[in-house]
């Protein structure tokens, strides 16, 4: 008998952060590596934000807190929603964790039964299908394919929903693809769920500020109200706010849900860092300004990649509404073979190859679930993109 958990063998690791933690390894052996497999923006966090949080070290605020979050924070969050999405929460709706990945974590931790089914559309942030495993559920996958722009139908959302959805798992604009869904678009959706009172919606929006062009974020409690009461709305402060390290997520939802949320919470990691929770709140409260320019820059970032990887024959890259990633469909690249003699097969072995070759670190799509394609995140300087891109464009004019 193993000594290890069945539950633990029904998840696999991170494949976004087994990538960077293979491009990690290779640097530090010498090899000129490119990674663009982490979702991390490669600028510092904001200077007040970090004042804030050397004044709460200097002020002796480095003891325990509320286990879901100190009132500041809380009254911070309730502000955010009111002031960006429209919602109206109060502190006890909210809770605090240590990441978005957390929140969600615990939030299907605690509401899970054996056989419960969480719909995901697929391509999908890596963690969220082993998420519902280790709690006991079903993930069901929902195609959003390269013709619908990454975006799953009404249609295909009714089909999916049966007696035992539990949750509608929803993220936009999206990890991996950057697809962003519209008002119109989330409101068709929004009427399918109307139809089937006991589904719950899950929404991550993690990138909500991560927004290009003529894009505008709306999120499913805001669009169709009378959603409010099942919808869990989840956020954070790492990606606009460049504070992926310092480890705050944030929900709120129904106050059971909450209540429930802060149960398991209690009895795993307890409170997110203290020093964490006071820079969130000047993140939350101060000077949004810096956000535009941020993302000037990311919209001349994804049109660069866009563009170079559109000139590879073989490859057909998208132009994302949102968040830092692109997702280039390879399907004219299968079967094709490297000047070594491999046959690219499938796109885990396009993107080995492509490391192998020219150190350049992707994330191969079979991890997000959909296929042939891979995952750039463009959260790196121009010069860093240009060359990378160079060198794809090479590989792939090498394959015969």
């Amino acid at each position: 008998m193993s000594f290890l958990s069945q539950t633990l063998a029904r998840v696999k690791p991170s494949p976004t952060i087994a990538v960077s933690n293979l491009a990690m390894d290779l640097k530090a052996q010498g090899r000129d590596v490119i990674s663009l497999g982490a979702g991390e923006p490669d600028f510092d966090t904001p200077e007040n934000i970090r004042a804030a949080g050397i004044r709460a070290i200097e002020e002796g605020k480095t003891r325990y807190t509320a286990v879901d979050g100190i009132p500041e924070l809380k009254q911070a969050i309730c502000a955010k929603f009111k002031r960006d999405n429209g919602l109206d929460y109060t502190p006890k709706q909210v809770t605090v964790g240590t990441g978005g990945k957390q929140v969600l974590y615990n939030a299907l931790m605690a509401t899970l039964n054996h056989d419960d089914e969480v719909i995901i559309p697929a391509p999908y942030w890596v963690s969220y299908p082993d998420i519902v495993l280790l709690a006991g559920g079903i993930p069901v996958f929902v195609e959003a394919t390269l013709e619908n722009d990454f975006k799953i139908t009404p249609d295909q959302l009714e089909k999916a929903i049966t007696r035992n959805t539990k949750w509608f798992l929803f993220n936009s604009p999206s990890n991996p693809t950057g697809a962003g869904y519209s008002w119109d678009e989330l409101k068709a959706l929004t009427d399918v769920l109307m139809r089937h009172p006991h589904v719950w919606v899950l929404t991550d929006d993690m990138y909500e500020h991560l927004a290009y062009d003529d894009f505008k974020f709306c999120t499913p409690a805001q669009v169709e109200p009378r959603l409010y009461d099942r919808t869990l709305t989840v956020n954070g402060v790492s990606k606009a706010y460049a504070m992926t390290g310092w480890r705050i997520g944030y929900a709120a939802g129904p106050e059971t849900l909450i209540a429930a949320i802060r149960k398991v919470q209690s009895q795993s990691t307890s409170n997110p860092c203290s020093i964490s929770q006071w820079a969130a709140v000047e993140a939350l409260n101060g000077p949004q300004d810096f956000i535009a320019p941020n993302n000037v820059m990311f919209a001349r970032r994804r049109d660069l990649v866009v563009g170079m990887l559109n000139e590879i024959d073989g490859i057909t890259c998208p132009t994302p509404e949102g968040a830092f990633y692109v997702y280039p469909f390879i399907s004219g690249l299968i079967g094709k073979t490297t000047p070594k003699g491999v046959t690219i097969t499938n796109d885990e072995v396009f993107a080995t190859e492509l490391l192998n070759d020219t150190g350049v670190a992707v994330v191969f799509g079979a991890a997000f679930g959909l296929s042939p394609a891979f995952r750039i995140s463009y959260a790196t300087s121009d010069d860093q993109l240009q060359e990378a891109c160079s060198r794809i464009q090479g590989f792939c004019a090498a394959l015969t």
